[in-house]
């Protein structure tokens, strides 16, 4: 069955291009011109990925994309802008936004980005496992096989690239991770240095696993390299 891609765009011209481009690379496309329109076929959760202008009418795309997160609606969000303003860029991420291209971009670009993340979804990375496959850290509990992440039982509501770079620290754990190396490993290409986007990420999964963000004991800053999980110690 081949993965729906849903693409929200006012842009007659753009939708149209991209719909032709990634249909040629074997994905059933839906277009929307609207962020309602938009919001409503993302609402159907059939879609395997969204590709969401900034810039809509009616709902800009920053405000579906905190619909969709306030739903608890995960479908991977690959953002368009053609604002070059990291503000704009930072703010779909902490929104809850997967990956952003900046205008002007080609369709093969925006195919190659939108495969990169559904084959990163679909990796099954399993490290320090259980016999069922499960990664235990903790109280925190990693089931990569079935796409989800508990702490203490209770079951964490992560987008798929919190999920990717949880599972990846932990596979990790006890290693010191650069921002490079984290965005080499969990966006599958080149951001020119743009390591905010580690940051943020960093930031949503601390919120989601740590007792005190302020103090964490699962994931640490490493002063002037970058982060490392770890086992938290026994008080």
């Amino acid at each position: 069955m081949k993965d729906k891609i849903i693409v929200v765009d006012d842009e007659l011209s753009i939708a149209t291009l991209l719909k032709f481009n990634l249909e040629q690379a074997g994905f059933v496309v839906e277009t929307a011109h609207d962020g309602m329109t938009g919001l409503k076929l993302a609402e159907k959760q059939d879609a395997a990925l969204i590709v969401l202008d900034l810039m809509l009418p009616e709902l800009d795309g920053l405000e579906v994309c905190k619909r969709l997160r306030q739903q608890k609606i995960n479908t991977p969000i690959l953002m368009l802008t053609a604002k070059d303003d990291e503000f704009d860029k930072v703010l779909g991420l902490e929104l809850g936004a997967d990956d952003y291209l900046t205008k002007p971009f080609s369709p093969r670009e925006v195919v190659a980005r939108v495969k990169a993340i559904l084959r990163r979804m679909n990796q099954q990375t399993v490290t320090e496992e259980v016999t069922d496959g499960t990664i235990l850290i903790g109280d925190v509990k990693i089931v990569p096989d079935n796409y989800e992440a508990f702490k203490a039982d209770e079951r964490l509501e992560l987008t798929p690239k919190e999920f990717e770079l949880l599972v990846y620290l932990a596979k990790n754990k006890g290693r010191v991770l650069t921002r490079d190396q984290l965005l080499s490993a969990i966006w599958n290409y080149d951001f020119v240095g743009d390591t905010r986007i580690v940051d943020v990420h960093i930031s949503h999964v601390r919120e989601k696993i740590e007792p005190n963000t302020k103090k964490p004991i699962y994931i640490k800053t490493i002063r002037g390299l970058g982060y490392k999980m770890e086992e938290p110690k026994a008080e």
